[in-house]
């Protein structure tokens, strides 16, 4: 990734990366239905972490709750293809410990964005 990205970035484009690979094995019955919820909920977390990037101060905040509201679409959405064994339990261990890092992340962002908006106003 780029040389001065935010961790968290770094971390969810790995992510990324390794949960598209385990979409491509899904069976052609849930690749277009889950499998493409999840990839779509996996790229707007994505995008949601750089709008974060480039927001003005004011706006971090918002874009950032958005983000944790995609991490818990997607924490469900994986949850649903371990149990419908197309998310072998392996796979489903690391996505699972990878969103809940990528969500504490998040969450110290947040609430350092919140911070400095209550002790600016």
């Amino acid at each position: 990734m780029a040389r001065n990205s935010l961790p968290v970035v770094d971390r969810t484009y790995e992510f990324l990366k390794w949960y598209l690979g385990r979409l491509e094995k899904f069976p052609r019955s849930h690749r277009y239905g889950l499998g493409q919820r999840v990839e779509t909920t996996l790229y707007a977390l994505f995008e949601g972490l750089i709008r974060a990037c480039y927001a003005p101060a004011g706006g971090k905040a918002g874009e950032l709750s958005e983000v944790n509201l995609k991490l818990e679409i997607l924490r469900m959405h994986s949850r649903l293809a371990n149990e419908l064994t197309l998310l072998p339990h392996k796979s489903y261990e690391y996505a699972s410990r990878e969103i809940d890092e990528i969500g504490r992340m998040v969450g110290g962002w947040l609430k350092q964005q919140r911070e400095i908006r209550s002790s600016i106003g």
